[in-house]
């Protein structure tokens, strides 16, 4: 074991490694545990998780706590916290699939489901039909799913494959959240 350390300790790279799988293992499952519930929340709500990842970065990455972020979140291909939750919210995919339990597909209706709407473009894109809802359910499922779903690009939706949907939504993610 003590080899191991040392060896850890000798060569930086592996140390950095080390230090991100901690991180990944301690303090992201963390901020990832039933995140979906976080949909919705006022990006106030959000500033304290988003300060807790940035600050596993900059430990991971061995950075001064005034070192800019963003390349750090970049470098160890971390989505920040408002991008996880839109991530998360888009298993809308496993609902298409039916690799989901049984519940959400009620949750969410397709408006290729809708037999008065099998005419319009709508039906053509895979959107899903977004509920006219009050402030307090816009953070249901019901209402939020679609509303992530709708908002991705249509050729992501099309994707039917679960894993090429996932690689694919990160990488589109990712752009989003690094590209301004």
């Amino acid at each position: 074991m003590q080899r191991y350390i040392s060896k850890a300790a000798s060569d930086p790279e592996l140390c950095q490694s080390v230090m991100a799988q901690l991180a990944t293992s301690l303090v992201i499952t963390r901020i990832d545990y039933c995140d979906s519930i976080l949909a919705g929340l006022p990006a106030c709500r959000l500033v304290p998780l988003q300060r807790v990842q940035n600050a596993a970065a900059r430990l991971v990455l061995n950075l001064d706590r005034r070192a800019h972020i963003t390349t750090a979140l970049q470098q160890l291909h971390w989505l920040p916290v408002k991008h996880r939750v839109m991530f998360k919210i888009a298993t809308v995919h496993q609902i298409l699939q039916k690799r989901c339990p049984s519940y959400l597909p009620d949750l969410v209706i397709f408006n290729t489901t809708y037999l008065q709407r099998h005419h319009l473009r709508s039906s053509t894109t895979r959107s899903a039909a977004v509920d006219a809802t009050n402030s307090v359910r816009k953070r249901a499922f019901s209402v939020c799913g679609p509303v992530v779903w709708n908002s991705l690009p249509t050729a992501l939706r099309h994707t039917d494959s679960y894993p090429a949907f996932r690689r694919a939504l990160k990488s589109h993610l990712f752009s989003c959240a690094f590209s301004s």
